[in-house]
């Protein structure tokens, strides 16, 4: 007999099989939305938008290699950028906790300024509201985006075929460990640092390889464990991944180890997981890693024609691994 759940448990915000449940079962219907996407496209007379929003409620509020406030600006960016869009205009929601520092807040402002900037996007909107002390833990941040769809690029996990390589551009769970270790006050040697930072720049150098370039996403919350469960699921296919081609840095796998944690649930913010054509996947791999955010690119594993809807991981000995999404809350507060 499965769990019943009658209350919000944290889990519920965690990207993984609670959130699922929620979408699916409550806000999915109520709203008249199917499936799971970082953006819904939209037909504008004859042109095609991209639009997302997303809140973010990290603890602590400043953490290695970032800040809730660029986190927010480039969290946006890349739910735009995945889903195939050129990112244009952003909004930028502030409930603010009585009593937090104008200083603080001056410095998550200033460093969106600096996020938007460099992913090329304009904050044009936005909203303030105050909350008593003790009700907002410092600041929370609600962002929206909105982008124009790049012509020739059709982003569905439908799109998924057999023998599709699976790239990724970078080492995973570097975010995830990052503010973790900073909310426990756990110092590694070389420090952990998050990998926040846009994700426009790497899609536009792919951008030429349009009809080869089937399905994209930022394996945030949940991590590439879920990002790749739910392709699975969407496609009705299986994907292979092979653990010799994750790129783990060794003070993750350290971190992970130490805290009893798997790497392949640990949040991203500068991933993005690539699902081309087997044809193309090497020049996409080159162009990926001419990118200052994909010297890393590498192909990780390759889609299967089952039904199964599997993600297995192939071990470091010959074994197999089934990969389901993330049960329960591993890091909470992470985003």
């Amino acid at each position: 007999m499965g769990l019943i759940v009658d209350k919000i448990l944290l889990g519920h915000g965690s990207g993984g099989k609670l959130m699922h449940e929620l979408i699916r079962e409550h806000f999915g219907p109520s709203f008249g939305i199917e499936g799971f996407s970082d953006a819904a496209i939209l037909d504008v007379d004859s042109r095609k938008l991209a639009f997302t929003t997303d809140s973010y409620v990290v603890s602590p509020l400043f953490f290695p290699g970032g800040n809730i406030g660029d986190l927010a600006v480039y969290g946006t960016v890349n739910d735009l950028s995945v889903s195939g869009a050129e990112p244009l205009f952003l909004s930028a929601g502030f409930i603010i906790e009585e009593g937090f520092s104008i200083e603080r807040l001056k410095d998550i402002v200033l460093s969106m300024a600096r996020a938007a900037k460099e992913a090329g996007v304009k904050i044009v909107a936005g909203d303030t509201k105050v909350v008593n002390k003790g009700k907002g833990d410092g600041v929370f941040i609600n962002t929206a985006g909105i982008g124009v769809l790049h012509e020739g690029m059709e982003i569905s996990p439908l799109r998924i075929r057999k023998g599709d390589k699976v790239l990724i551009n970078s080492e995973i769970g570097n975010h995830g460990i990052a503010v973790i270790s900073e909310r426990n006050g756990i110092c590694f040697d070389p420090p952990v640092v998050s990998d926040t930072r846009p994700l426009n720049g790497i899609v536009r150098s792919i951008r030429e390889f349009g009809e080869d370039v089937h399905f994209m996403r930022d394996p945030t919350r949940g991590g590439l464990a879920t990002t790749l469960k739910e392709a699975a699921l969407e496609s009705r296919k299986n994907i292979r991944i092979r653990e010799t081609s994750l790129p783990i840095a060794p003070q993750v796998k350290g971190a992970c180890d130490l805290l009893g944690l798997d790497p392949l649930y640990v949040a991203n913010e500068g991933a993005l997981v690539a699902f081309v054509s087997p044809g193309s996947a090497e020049a996409i791999v080159n162009s990926m890693r001419g990118h200052a955010h994909g010297t890393e690119t590498r192909i990780i594993g390759e889609v299967e024609d089952s039904a199964e809807s599997m993600v297995l991981l192939q071990t470091r000995i010959g074994g197999n691994r089934i990969i389901e999404m993330l049960q329960g809350e591993q890091l909470p507060r992470i985003c």
